[in-house]
């Protein structure tokens, strides 16, 4: 079926189908070449004449005596009739060709100056003459494939192959033997340097046949003409693997392969798969004489020339003649009779029988294809040798499925590309394949531009959800598209609605306001664009009206034309988006009001020291720094203060979550650790009461928190602490850094039965040790441990001097972006010997 085409320009398109379509575009010159064989012919049949007044033979006999001349001169038939008619001079004949070569070129002879001397025709093979050598004529070419006299082409292949010229040449291939010949011309030189050229062809019984050759000789080709389906043959091997084959070492090739003719004649071969419809159907090989391996630049162009084979040896066997098919016949003679376009398809089927082409056995007068081809002149050819894209294609797998259950395959409106003289043309078709015993028949139909102009109109009032609408005031006449009795909710077979009927189906609130823009359009013909609800059965629907009006002669508006549109669905959005909307700005405006009360609760709970601590022989800096989030307030707090026995209390801690809960919770961990601590309890003991008090806490809300508590001695300069889940003290300690180890401890508020531990340690003179929450360190994507070595590079780098002073810098490189979490930071500092109290 032609619904597919060639798309030369795309990139997915494979090399082997736009060779095909090359092949296929041109099939428009045989018109030309047959031109050329008629006046050719005109000067066959005066050779003929002249034969039969000097001998008075038939025309028959004319004929005969007319081949047998020129091959034993070794001439084209075209040459004899010339010299027949006197217009050139007989050469004196030649040796017969030897086996394997082909019939040698004529001698140049001095001419007489006319176009059709010797000199000026040197002889060579075409595609519309094949020369036999003297022992074999062939008598099955037509009288009519003949050269014209006046073409005269140089017998000297050119020095180096381009493969637009071998195209080229290969456009107007009348058989196999033809292709080989045209091939060993062009491939006869660097880089390839072929002395020989065989086609194989594969059967349905998976053997080969010899189908086309040229340079090997009669004996080799009649010898290897069959070759039986058996292992050991290298175009075989080809065929089924798809895969080129080079043979280039004789010696080690005998041992794997049965050679063509003597291994000593052509040292070097190439075989390659030439495909048809996705199918290897035949293979290429290349012999020569060369005893060396095949380039890199021979390879690549033989894998070029290999699928320009394909187009040819496809079209050559469509033609071939087949047994008189009697349905084909009498469905042709009704397709002769109908309207449009029609073909009979015959699936050809492979040995396993799988369809892998249609055959066009009937086509009616309507029938054309991209080459031009109509009615009976697609008779023969193939789906996929003018249509190579259309296999896997939707429309290819319903002719399979048709073939295969007998239901009728029908297509929606597809659009359809081909190119024409270089030119993208766009189409849009139809189409339909119902089964007719084991084939085919197809019939489809190109839609016009009102058809196609139909079409995009309901689609795209489709997609805008609108409809088109016309009251004809003069005649009283009404017109619809269909999608405006969907949009109005109205029944179909009421027909339209006039246009005074219309306000009655508006809700009472929107009646004024439209009622007015109909009188201003009807009254002084402003156009109209306005909204309005109407209530139908599935609820009220969001409309909008778009007219104008066409005046008459007198200005008097005489047709009201314009569009209906659906905007429920953008409504209804919107007024989610704005309920939405509201919703998160009253929540906004609970979580501010909840965030002051939680900072006014925070600061008179923590405050902050205006200048630095200075407790016991220590000097301690205290900062605190709130998110940027706006909205929340969270639990990072500290408590560091002189005990009555003159040691100084430790505190960093951090309550999960933000807002009222978390400061509270702050609070009771905050003033509860320090009561503790100071009515005697050890580090570990407060920790495990301060869990208790999380998990039994009776206003319902359970939380988490991690701590730091720790107890400085003065006296021993040593520091006793304890953790739960929190992360370890940072030590900075002449210019260097370390994390302090963490003794054992769970976070609080986890488990009933938790494990705390106590660590030491020491503190000397100019050390600052350093308490925090996770604030300081934890990234959004960044793994922990990258936080703490920012962390210990910024404290090296800022409190590496033993009386740093202020902790902004420190504060400021660790935190330059970004804050998404309160932080609190308390730095212990002993000051160098003699620093004491200030």
């Amino acid at each position: 079926m032609t619904t597919e085409s060639v798309r030369d320009e795309d990139p997915a398109t494979p090399p082997a189908v736009v060779a095909l379509g090359k092949v296929v575009a041109k099939l428009r010159a045989d018109n030309e070449r047959l031109e050329r064989q008629a006046s050719t012919t005109a000067v066959l049949e005066r050779a003929k004449g002249v034969l039969m007044a000097r001998s008075g033979c038939s025309a028959p006999a004319a004929y005969e005596e007319l081949t047998r001349r020129a091959a034993a001169g070794s001439r084209t038939l075209t040459e004899e009739c010339w010299i027949v008619l006197g217009e050139i001079h007989q050469r004196p004949a030649v040796p017969a060709a030897r086996e394997g070569q082909r019939p040698p070129g004529t001698t140049d002879v001095p001419g007489d100056g006319s176009v059709f001397a010797p000199a000026a025709h040197h002889t060579r093979h075409t595609g519309t003459d094949v020369p036999n050598p003297p022992s074999q004529p062939n008598p099955s070419k037509p009288p009519n494939q003949l050269n014209p006299p006046n073409q005269s082409i140089p017998s000297n292949p050119p020095e180096t192959i381009t493969l637009g010229a071998l195209s080229e040449a290969l456009a107007d291939v009348t058989d196999p033997h033809d292709l080989a010949w045209r091939l060993l011309d062009h491939l006869a030189v660097a880089p390839v340097q072929a002395d020989a050229v065989m086609l194989y062809t594969r059967t349905g019984d998976n053997a080969l046949e010899l189908t086309g050759h040229a340079g090997v000789g009669a004996t080799v080709a009649a010898q290897w003409r069959h070759v039986p389906p058996v292992a050991g043959v290298a175009a075989l091997e080809v065929i089924r693997r798809g895969e080129p084959v080079w043979l280039q070492d004789a010696q080690h090739d005998i041992e794997h392969y049965h050679l063509i003719g003597e291994p000593s004649r052509w040292p070097t071969r190439a075989w390659l798969p030439v495909v048809t419809g996705g199918t290897v159907t035949a293979a290429l090989g290349v012999l020569r004489t060369t005893d060396a391996p095949f380039e890199p630049a021979a390879r690549e162009l033989l894998q070029q020339v290999a699928p320009l084979c394909a187009g040819n040896l496809s079209m050559t066997g469509a033609s071939r003649a087949r047994p008189a098919d009697r349905t084909a016949q009498r469905v042709q003679a009704v397709f002769d009779a109908l309207p449009g376009a029609a073909v009979l398809l015959t699936p050809l089927r492979s040995a396993a029988g799988q369809v892998e082409d249609f055959r066009v056995d009937a086509a009616a007068p309507d029938s054309v294809d991209v080459a031009g081809r109509h009615g009976r002149q697609l008779v023969g050819a193939r789906v996929l040798e003018c249509y190579p894209t259309i296999a896997g294609s939707p429309v290819w797998n319903g002719y399979l499925e048709t073939l295969r259950t007998g239901a009728v395959f029908e297509t929606d409106s597809f659009p359809y590309q081909e190119v024409a003289a270089g030119v993208r043309q766009h189409s849009t078709y139809k189409l339909r394949a119902a089964k007719l015993d084991d084939r085919l028949v197809i019939t489809w139909a190109c839609e016009d531009e009102a058809d196609r102009q139909r079409r995009l109109l309901a689609d795209l009032q489709r997609v805008g959800n609108l409809g088109w609408a016309d009251w004809n005031l003069a005649a009283d006449t009404i017109t619809w598209s269909p999608q405006v009795y969907d949009i109005l909710d109205r029944d179909r077979s009421l027909g339209p609605m006039p246009l005074e009927e219309l306000p009655s189906r508006l809700l009472p609130e929107d009646l004024p306001a439209f009622a007015r823009e109909l009188q201003e359009l009807l009254g002084r013909g402003t156009p109209l664009d306005h909204p309005f609800r109407i209530r139908t059965a599935a609820g009220v629907r969001h409309l909008r009206m778009v007219a104008e009006t066409v005046p008459d002669a007198d200005g008097t508006p005489v047709e009201i034309h314009g569009f209906v549109q659906d905007l429920t669905a953008r409504r209804r959005a919107e007024l989610a988006l704005t309920e939405s909307r509201q919703a998160v700005q009253a929540q906004r405006n609970v979580l501010e009001a909840e965030r002051t009360v939680a900072a006014r609760l925070q600061h008179a709970l923590l405050p902050l020291p205006g200048q630095s601590l200075n407790l016991a022989d220590l000097r301690v800096d205290v900062a605190y720094l709130p998110s940027h989030d706006d909205l929340n307030v969270g639990g990072d707090w500290y408590s560091a203060l002189e005990m009555p026995d003159g040691s100084v209390l430790f505190a960093v801690g951090d309550v999960a979550g933000h807002g009222i809960d978390a400061v509270a919770t702050m609070a009771q961990l905050r003033f509860t650790a320090k009561g503790m601590v100071f009515t005697g309890s050890s580090l570990t003991g407060a920790l495990h009461r301060l869990n208790t008090l999380l998990l039994h806490a009776h206003d319902g809300h359970h939380s988490t928190a991690t701590m730091v508590l720790g107890r400085y001695d003065p006296t021993r300069r040593c520091l006793a602490w304890a953790q739960a889940g929190h992360p370890p003290p940072l030590l900075v300690r002449q210019g260097k850094t370390e994390f302090l180890a963490p003794p054992e401890g769970m976070l609080l508020g986890a488990t009933p039965q938790p494990h705390y531990g106590e660590a030491e340690c020491r503190i000397e003179p100019g050390d600052h040790l350093l308490l925090y929450t996770d604030g300081l360190i934890e990234r959004p994507r960044e793994h922990l441990d990258e936080g703490f070595d920012r962390f210990a590079e910024a404290a090296r780098r800022e409190l590496g001097e033993a009386d740093a002073g202020s902790l902004q810098p420190l504060l400021d490189r660790l935190l330059s972006g970004e804050q998404r979490d309160d932080v609190c930071l308390l730095d212990v500092h002993l000051p160098l010997e003699g620093g004491g109290r200030s």
